[in-house]
């Protein structure tokens, strides 16, 4: 892409470094910046943007985050959505989730559409680190250390004691 283009679509680019309060089309296009490279939390994208312009006003960056909002290019749903997604992969739990979620700032309205607490993919999650935790896929006796310290890394993972027990009950020596 040309640099013309470039400015036309953005606005004149800015050579100094430092930000203006009213230089919104830099703000503009490291919030995009942002954004190309995943999707951000509404408060995600106000503290980096916070910390990179510390010189620009709120009010300045509230504007640009607005406009984004409003060209649906920033989205806590797409956000959460992705995010609830990319969790539940990498092997964590509801209550994680969930707390990581509240963190970045999503609205519980927004948070209990991605994230449903009675998914029967927490089960299968769990059962999978059982699998890798347990390879020779020998039962375990309850109470034991091996035990303890399952539980005690699904309960890490975020996983509620009822989803642990459940997930369990096939491995516990009778």
């Amino acid at each position: 892409m040309r640099l013309n283009a470039i400015e036309d679509t953005f606005g004149p680019l800015e050579r100094s470094g430092n930000p203006s309060a009213n230089d919104v089309p830099v703000l503009r296009r490291a919030a995009m910046d942002f954004l190309a490279r995943r999707e951000h939390s509404l408060f995600e994208l106000q503290q980096k943007l916070s910390k990179k312009f510390p010189a620009v006003s709120s009010v300045a960056i509230d504007e640009v985050l607005f406009k984004l909002r409003e060209q649906n290019l920033q989205s806590d749903d797409r956000f959460t959505e992705a995010y609830v997604r990319y969790r539940k992969a990498k092997g964590f739990g509801y209550l994680h989730i969930q707390a990581e979620l509240l963190s970045r700032r999503v609205e519980l309205s927004i948070l209990e559409r991605y994230l449903i607490e009675d998914d029967s993919d927490w089960i299968k999650i769990i059962q999978a680190h059982l699998l890798k935790k347990l390879a020779g896929g020998d039962s375990i006796a309850y109470g034991s250390k091996q035990h303890r310290r399952l539980v005690w890394f699904l309960e890490s993972r975020g996983f509620t004691p009822l989803e642990i027990k459940q997930a369990l009950k096939h491995k516990l020596a009778t």
